[in-house]
C-alpha cells in the first residue's frame, strides 16, 4: 500500500462532537479533505448549519446533529441517527468540551458536574454507543480523543487560570484513552488521544486575551496554535497510517509539556 493510500479516508465516516467550530471543526476539515464522510454535532442549530455550510463549500458531504451531550438520553438516538444516513461510523472524534474558571475553594458544584458530565461522561457515552452500535460488530474503528495538555500537568501560576475540573475532566479522557485502547484492541478498534496546548477559540478567549504575550513567551516555539496544526495528526490517528497505534496521547503544544 502505498503511503498515499495509507493516509486515504474514501468511503469512510467520521462523527466529530463540537463539531461546528474551533478545533472540532478544523478536524472535520481535515478528515473531509482526505475523503470521510462526515456527521457533526453541537448543541446550537444555528453555528452547526454554518459549519455543515462551510463544509459542503469544500465538496464535503456532512450532515448536522444537534446534540447536547450533556443529556444522556439524546445520544443513543443521535448515533443510529447516523448510521441510519450512512451504515456505519469508523471514525469517531470525541472533541465536544467545556470549561469552568474558579478557585477550587469557590469552585460551585453545579460548574464542576456540567464539565465533567460533557467532556467526560459524554464522551463516555458516545464512544460506548458507536462501539456498540457500529465497531465492535464490524471489528474495526479508530477512536480519537480531544484532550488537553491540561489533563498532563497542572497549570502555570502566572497564568491566573483555574481551571481544576476542565483539568480533572482532561485528564479523565487521557486515562480513558489508555483503558479503552487495550480493552478493545481485540475489536481492531484503536484509541488515541490529541493534547492540544493553547489554540485560539471560545474556550480560550478570555485567557489568551489577558495573557497572550505570555503564553507566547512561555512556549518553545514562540507562538500558540494554529488553523493547520492539529490536521495533520489527526488524519495520522484516523487512517491506516496509524493501525499498529493506539493508547497514545500526543501533545500538539509547541513544546509547552517539555518546560
Amino acid at each position: 500500500m502505498s503511503v498515499r493510500e495509507l493516509f486515504d479516508l474514501t468511503g469512510r465516516v467520521a462523527l466529530i462532537t463540537g463539531g461546528s467550530r474551533g478545533l472540532g471543526l478544523q478536524i472535520a476539515e481535515a478528515l473531509g479533505e482526505m475523503g470521510a464522510k462526515l456527521a457533526i454535532t453541537a448543541r446550537k442549530s444555528a453555528e452547526l448549519e454554518e459549519a455543515a455550510e462551510h463544509l459542503r463549500k469544500q465538496k464535503i458531504e456532512v450532515i448536522p446533529m444537534v446534540c447536547d451531550l450533556s443529556a444522556p438520553e439524546k445520544i443513543t438516538p443521535m448515533v443510529e441517527e447516523v448510521l441510519k444516513k450512512y451504515g456505519q461510523i469508523d471514525i469517531l472524534v470525541n472533541n465536544a468540551g467545556a470549561t469552568w474558571g474558579a478557585p477550587t475553594a469557590d469552585h460551585p458544584l453545579e460548574a464542576w458536574n456540567k464539565v465533567i458530565n460533557l467532556n467526560l461522561t459524554g464522551a463516555f457515552l458516545v464512544t460506548q454507543a458507536v462501539g456498540k452500535l457500529s465497531m465492535i460488530p464490524r471489528g474495526k474503528g479508530r477512536i480519537i480523543n480531544v484532550a488537553s495538555i491540561a489533563g498532563l500537568k497542572g497549570n502555570d501560576p502566572k497564568m491566573g487560570m483555574f481551571t481544576l475540573a476542565y483539568n480533572t475532566s482532561k485528564g479523565g479522557m487521557v486515562n480513558m484513552t489508555r483503558a479503552l485502547a487495550t480493552e478493545w484492541a481485540e475489536h481492531q478498534i484503536t484509541v488515541n488521544a490529541i493534547a492540544p496546548g493553547f489554540f485560539p477559540s471560545k474556550m480560550t478567549r478570555g485567557t489568551l486575551e489577558k495573557s497572550a504575550d505570555l503564553i507566547r513567551s512561555n512556549n518553545p516555539l514562540g507562538r500558540i496554535g494554529g488553523d493547520e496544526d492539529l490536521k495533520g495528526l489527526a488524519v495520522l490517528m484516523a487512517s491506516d497510517a496509524s493501525a499498529f497505534m493506539t493508547g497514545q496521547i500526543v501533545a500538539v503544544d509547541g513544546g509547552r509539556t517539555l518546560i
